[in-house]
């Protein structure tokens, strides 16, 4: 089995990582989300993810994994300025091997950078929202009406104020993010999300590869 460090930037993605990737990836991959900097704190949350930061506990547990990724948002990333999603990610690559005295394998290294936003990914299937408590119609109609705007639940903007959370939250005011978000994840199922999310479905498909190439392994 592979042991995969999962750096993660909040208790929304540890809960993801635990309920519902580490279902698809089991038995061949292990996944273990390992909160980020404060966000290990009692009750703290994410953000202020940087490159330097995020490169440095990637490469802090590279030696203890057999592979190392990440699940963070392109949404409040700092000092991301003008960069894009691909090129923040091979930055990443590069800091994360500049960290690594021996031992690196550049396969075993998958940083990860969610766009725009985990909250992105609950736009694969708005009819999951139905099931919350108290689910008003008109909130459910207000989401659909979003995703009808987009491509993919991945370009949902990631303005200050359109950001897929913060639409969320306007359309389902008692919607909680740590509690409500991995399980509709959950409900919707990986499948769903893969077939809506181009980028996300590329990053498990390379997570999958990890278990492929150990049964391969003589």
């Amino acid at each position: 089995m592979i042991r995969l460090a999962v750096s993660v930037e909040g208790r929304t993605e540890r809960e993801f990582v635990k309920s519902v990737l580490a279902e698809s990836l089991r038995p061949m991959v292990e996944p273990t989300p390992i909160l980020l900097g404060r966000a290990r704190g009692r009750g703290a949350g994410g953000g202020n993810v940087t490159v330097e930061r995020l490169a440095s506990e990637m490469a802090d547990c590279y030696p203890n994994f057999d592979a190392v990724t990440s699940l963070v948002d392109f949404y409040g990333f700092r000092g991301k300025e003008k960069r894009t999603v691909e090129e923040l990610e091979e930055h990443l690559i590069a800091e994360i091997e500049k960290k690594i005295s021996r031992g690196w394998d550049r396969r075993k290294a998958i940083p990860y950078v969610q766009k725009h936003e985990f909250e992105g990914l609950l736009f694969s299937k708005v009819d999951a929202f139905a099931k919350l408590p108290d689910m008003p119609n008109e909130s459910l109609r207000a989401l659909e009406s979003i995703r009808a705007q987009f491509p993919t639940p991945e370009d949902i903007n990631d303005d200050r104020e359109t950001a897929p959370s913060k639409r969320i939250a306007e359309a389902v005011p008692k919607y909680s993010k740590v509690v409500d978000g991995p399980q509709l994840a959950e409900d919707m199922g990986l499948p769903a999300i893969r077939a809506a999310c181009p980028r996300f479905h590329g990053w498990l498909t390379r997570l999958e590869s990890l278990g492929q190439s150990e049964r391969g392994a003589p």
